[in-house]
């Protein structure tokens, strides 16, 4: 993906729609799910990230994060 650090939310989003995919082997589905990122500033990265694993079957997915821009 390209940076994102001069776009906005809008644009962050569409920048990082599809980014994201689980492994072939990867079973979520039933599964609780917490990410963890560094810094949150618009949560577009975890808002993408979430959509993958609740379409592959999580049912819950939660974040946590270090710090908030």
């Amino acid at each position: 993906t390209t940076t994102q650090t001069a776009l906005d939310r809008a644009e962050r989003m569409e920048n990082l729609r599809n980014a994201f995919r689980l492994r072939k082997t990867a079973n979520v589905r039933n599964l609780r799910v917490l990410l963890i990122d560094d810094v949150l500033t618009t949560g577009s990265t975890l808002s993408e990230c979430s959509r993958v694993l609740k379409r592959a079957g999580a049912i819950s997915v939660h974040a946590a994060m270090a710090a908030r821009a």
